[in-house]
């Protein structure tokens, strides 16, 4: 039975899950809180404090093509609201996005990087977002959550390097989900376009595709929900 591990139980995390547990994956969940499924396996994590070892993760990156998507990420919070001028920089609140948007995923990735070896040629996918790319940039704004999100993607792509300048054949790529029904993007939903909201289930099933499509020629790209590379 091949096996997905889903990094963050959020609304997309969690359908995720159910998308790839339906299709008859064995599915390790990795999250703060226990899933809604008695069916995942789940792994206590606290995002604030990775541990050091993770003998769990390693038998999982024993096994063959595993598949692993990092869903963290937050945009705002009771405390954070994304920026509309520069005038409302918050030093704080910059520190924390980087945190949950760079730092955690990247911290991940590193751990993953200790127990894949080049026998084995899993996927991943690291969730990003549209609005992390530099050169689409043009409506401003956002400053932080913009630059975390670039940062993230830089970071993918230079571990996408060094995996294939070490002869590993696992393959990363940071994604672009599409505007998806959840708390995150909910403060931002009035005036989108009819049929430009994707429900969890839609972008779970969106995200699959472009997971089972993953090529080696997009290695360390950034690609949009349906496979597209979108430029940095």
């Amino acid at each position: 039975m091949q096996q997905v591990l889903i990094i963050g139980y959020g609304g997309i995390g969690a359908a995720l899950a159910a998308y790839y547990a339906e299709h008859g994956y064995a599915v390790t969940v990795a999250s703060r809180q226990p899933p809604d499924h008695h069916g995942y396996h789940w792994r206590m994590i606290d995002e604030q404090a990775l541990p050091n070892d993770m003998p769990w993760l390693k038998d999982l990156l024993q096994q063959d093509d595993c598949l692993v998507i990092c869903t963290i990420g937050v945009l705002h919070t009771d405390h954070i609201q994304p920026e509309k001028s520069i005038r409302q920089f918050n030093v704080a609140q910059t520190s924390e996005l980087m945190h949950h948007n760079l730092i955690t995923p990247m911290l991940w990735l590193q751990h993953i990087s200790r127990y894949i070896d080049r026998r084995h040629s899993h996927k991943i996918l690291v969730l990003s977002a549209k609005v992390g790319s530099i050169s689409d940039n043009q409506l401003g704004g956002w400053y932080s959550y913009r630059a975390s999100k670039a940062a993230l993607n830089m970071m993918v792509k230079t571990f996408a390097i060094e995996l294939k300048r070490s002869g590993y054949r696992t393959v990363v790529a940071a994604v672009h989900p599409g505007t998806t029904d959840t708390a995150l993007s909910a403060p931002f939903q009035r005036g989108l376009a009819e049929g430009y909201l994707q429900s969890p289930a839609q972008t779970a099933a969106r995200l699959a595709q472009v997971m089972a499509e993953l090529i080696p020629a997009q290695h360390g790209c950034l690609l949009n929900w349906d496979g597209q590379v979108l430029p940095f």
